[in-house]
């Protein structure tokens, strides 16, 4: 079970009245370094709240959902590019993701990797690893940075003004809303995986002609972990 599950709306809505923006602030860089917390429902919640009460400045709200955002996906582009490889290295097999595997995954999110950063912002489970993904994947910071900054700001200000202004219609749809997206991700999520199959040894020869080392080499590691 994530740490999402646990904390409910309510104690979330609790939370803002007594803290306000640092909520938002703590659990969107929680969840951005890696950590499953509702990060993008405090920003929800505080957007709703504000809008309602007025009791929080709505661009203040946005503020520190970006700060969170920015901070905290910095923080886990960090722990992927100086531990992630070898987290990889050494347990990626265990789920398959073999030397071959890998070697695709490195060749796509270095073709793909800013579109991974931005939209990932706006996908739960890529909104948690994407940053650990693209330091694991040694993406260029300052690359990372500007997809990361733009995603950060995009995110928290369309959904803060979203919620903001129109909350009241917004939460009644919520769970359409929510369901709607899981499915459609879903649905992306297993073409992906088909097209992925059907297209690994095409993948994997057009990989090996980029990457001229191994893994190993390709992430950082001059040798794979034991």
């Amino acid at each position: 079970m994530t740490l999402g599950f646990f904390l409910s709306t309510h104690t979330i809505d609790g939370w803002l009245e007594s803290y306000g923006y640092l909520v938002v602030f703590l659990l969107v860089l929680i969840e951005s370094i890696g950590v499953p917390v509702p990060g993008e429902t405090a920003l929800i919640g505080a957007a709703l709240y504000a809008g309602s009460t007025h009791k929080l400045d709505i661009w203040w709200v946005i503020a520190a959902a970006i700060a969170g955002a920015i901070i905290g996906d910095n923080i886990g582009y960090s722990i992927g590019r100086y531990g992630g490889a070898k987290l990889l290295l050494r347990h990626g097999h265990r789920i398959g993701l073999h030397e071959d595997r890998l070697k695709i995954g490195i060749w796509l999110f270095r073709r793909h990797g800013g579109k991974v950063v931005f939209w990932g912002r706006f996908v739960s489970v890529l909104r948690t690893w994407a940053a650990f993904l693209a330091g694991t994947n040694k993406m260029a910071w300052p690359r990372f940075l500007f997809f990361n900054a733009a995603g950060g700001i995009v995110w928290a200000t369309l959904y803060g003004l979203l919620y903001y202004f129109f909350g009241s219609v917004l939460s009644k749809l919520s769970t359409t809303i929510n369901a709607t997206l899981a499915v459609v991700g879903l649905l992306l999520i297993v073409a992906f995986i088909v097209w992925s199959r059907r297209k690994e040894h095409d993948l994997l020869e057009r990989a090996e002609r980029e990457m001229r080392g191994s893994v190993a080499q390709e992430l950082g590691e001059d040798e794979p972990a034991a």
